[in-house]
């Protein structure tokens, strides 16, 4: 086993060193024999970023439980540390024994949103892997992708050997059996390594299928090219979360890093169904953890990392069913050991004073609500079902707990918005600026307003009703930002938003297909990476590329798809029907809501999976009950005549 020499001199030399040099608490180190799959988790930013996110977490903690495989951690070095690595021609290497990466069997990056392909890319260049598949001709290194980009990734699809469409934690371990047992094959060929894979619900190789277009860009179609491939790929799906093994052994950094905290995912899916919302969609269905699942993770993890803040993980925590009764729990035995609790973004109409006290019996910092958009009439575009009513009371609520800090996320070219529609988010902060000088706190005086309003670009996603929207232009993104630059005048208010190129480069990835790769790769040979830092990204550098390859953003952006359109992704399924999209795109068109999941079934398709909160699925009561008093009232909820927890 190779190891790559880090100098005192080398680490001295760049910012953060201890990005690079591993040996944290409860990191895995194993001995290497022959027949060891050694898995590469690869996270395409810095450490500090890569170190918050959970799936890395969940998978470096399924994969270490094996004896057969070691998965190890590799990020993307920033920009002085790969200079120094270029320079001094060292590979990229794993953070848990600095072995090359080209040395590993698997490969497994992850994909958080399209602003990192230019990273993935740089990661195989550093390690002098050769980028597309069909120039690998050796069975490993696999070079593989998950995580929710996974479910429409075309414009990588060419350099990836396989992809894990779903949740992968339930799917991880398969895969690697499959991988562990073809090593041992002298004679195993890619090709039949990846057939046996494609077994697998949730597996897409991007190689088995051929994609041909219309003379005007379009795609005409997307066929199966060997027998082994199925016509869709249909994602795979935990449908009990307390079963899947939580990493409570957490990693702890030897940095700050992004979230520096422990974490629990509380539930996954959101049954709101916000139209622009891709993770709302491809989380389908909501599926809950039960309390004492997580009473006991939160215990586990506080004894294991010795982090004082614990922060809850979701798309909308308020929605969960237990919410009161678990942060009860929670602050009753985590209060005595120092530990605070804190939640995300909450929803407005859900926000109450009962819900404030939880949260402030810990550290006490600003609240962030989102109402997306600034009038009703766009709200019920979007499907939001919040009401300006809704807001204001939230934020009467928070400042009459002592709050000052508050924080309020919008968009920005939402489909049909008009310039009224962008006033009214000026028009909605002064009116909760007005409620901050009204409102009298219970306790202590009124502290000065300090409010951000933070608006960024609509991007048109797969999978949501959205799809066929189209995109703004620059020159009209910038000019509402000008609008609401003019219209926020009072000192307690500071406005931010969201630059508009990157938006436009982003809904190219974002609704792009495999003649994008060329151009990915042109990028990068500009120097062009780390897309999602502002300081970095260079939009003309990636336009220029594109008409160097024939291609026009705007046939990306700011065109509107008609409902016959074949997407670049419509092999993939993610369980929910283009049917119901559609339907819910002519809904936005008249402004008109639909009911949550839990009030109603919309048929979108999710059904098919009979677990969660699906009404119209078989009864789903998990056999583990609630055992503590603490949850005897655990807000169960009756769904089409059964009994949801």
């Amino acid at each position: 086993m190779n190891c790559v020499n880090l100098s005192r001199s080398l680490l001295r030399s760049v910012e953060k060193p201890a990005r690079y040099v591993g040996g944290e608490v409860n990191s895995v180190v194993k001995e290497v024999t022959k027949d060891l799959v050694r898995f590469g988790f690869c996270f395409p930013d810095t450490y500090e970023i890569g170190m918050s996110n959970m799936a890395l977490r969940i998978i470096y903690n399924i994969l270490n439980r094996r004896n057969d495989v070691w998965c190890e951690r590799v990020f993307s070095p920033w920009i002085d540390m790969e200079a120094a690595m270029r320079e001094q021609g060292i590979p990229l290497f794993t953070i848990e024994s600095r072995t090359p990466i080209n040395e590993l069997d698997v490969l497994g990056f992850t994909l958080q949103h399209e602003l990192s392909y230019s990273n993935i890319l740089n990661m195989l260049d550093l390690a002098s892997i050769p980028f597309y598949t069909h120039e690998r001709e050796d069975l490993f290194p696999l070079i593989c992708a998950g995580g929710p980009i996974a479910y429409c990734c075309e414009p990588i699809a060419d350099f990836l050997d396989f992809v894990m469409v779903g949740d992968g934690e339930g799917l991880i371990d398969d895969v690697m059996d499959i991988i562990v047992a073809a090593k041992t094959k002298p004679n195993m060929t890619k090709e039949a390594l990846l057939a046996e894979l494609c077994g697998l619900q949730g597996i897409y190789v991007p190689s088995f299928y051929d994609v041909k277009y219309n003379n005007d860009g379009t795609v005409k179609e997307i066929e199966p090219n060997h027998p082994a491939a199925p016509k869709k790929v249909l994602k795979y799906i935990v449908r009990d979360l307390d079963r899947v093994p939580f990493p409570t052994q957490m990693l702890v950094p030897n940095t700050e890093i992004v979230h520096d905290r422990m974490f629990l995912e509380i539930f996954r899916g959101c049954p709101r169904g916000c139209r622009f919302c891709q993770a709302g969609q491809l989380y389908r269905p909501v599926r809950e953890k039960l309390p004492n699942t997580l009473v006991q993770n939160a215990l586990e993890m506080t004894r294991s990392s010795g982090y004082d803040e614990l922060g809850l993980l979701s798309l909308s925590t308020s929605d969960y069913g237990c919410l009161g009764p678990l942060t009860d729990n929670l602050l009753e035995l985590l209060e005595p050991k120092q530990v605070s609790l804190s939640l995300p973004s909450l929803r407005l109409d859900s926000f109450s004073m009962d819900l404030m006290e939880r949260v402030s019996r810990g550290r006490r910092s600003g609240l962030t609500f989102a109402p997306e958009a600034g009038t009703q009439r766009l709200r019920d575009v979007i499907n939001k079902g919040i009401t300006e009513e809704d807001l204001l009371t939230a934020a009467a609520t928070a400042f009459a707990g002592g709050y000052a800090g508050i924080k309020l996320y919008f968009m920005l070219g939402l489909p049909t918005e008009t310039e009224e529609d962008v006033a009214g988010i000026a028009d909605l902060a002064n009116k909760v600026a007005e409620v901050h000088r009204n409102t009298t706190p219970v306790k202590g005086k009124r502290r000065r307003l300090s409010m951000v309003v933070s608006t960024s670009m609509f991007v048109p996603k797969p999978f949501t009703p959205f799809q066929w929207a189209a995109q703004d232009s620059i020159e009209k993104m910038q000019e509402k930002q000008d609008i609401l630059k003019e219209n926020i005048k009072n000192r307690g208010i500071r406005y931010n938003w969201h630059d508009a190129t990157v938006s436009r480069w982003e809904a190219v990835l974002a609704r792009g297909d495999r003649r994008l790769a060329p151009v990915l790769v042109r990028g990068l040979r500009q120097g062009q990476t780390f897309d999602a830092w502002d300081e970095q990204f260079n939009g003309e550098v990636w336009f220029e590329a594109m008409a160097v390859e024939g291609l026009d953003p705007d046939f990306y952006t700011t065109r509107q798809r008609t409902k016959e359109e074949i997407f670049p992704w419509d092999h993939i399924d993610c369980g929910v029907s283009k049917s119901f999209f559609w339907s819910e795109w002519e809904k936005a068109q008249r402004a008109e809501l639909t009911a949550e999941c839990r009030t109603a079934c919309h048929a979108c398709g999710a059904q098919q999976f009979k677990c969660g909160i699906c009404p119209t699925a078989p009864t789903q009561i998990k056999s583990e009950q609630p055992q503590s008093n603490d949850f005897k009232s655990s807000h169960s909820r009756e769904q089409g005549g059964a009994a949801y927890v």
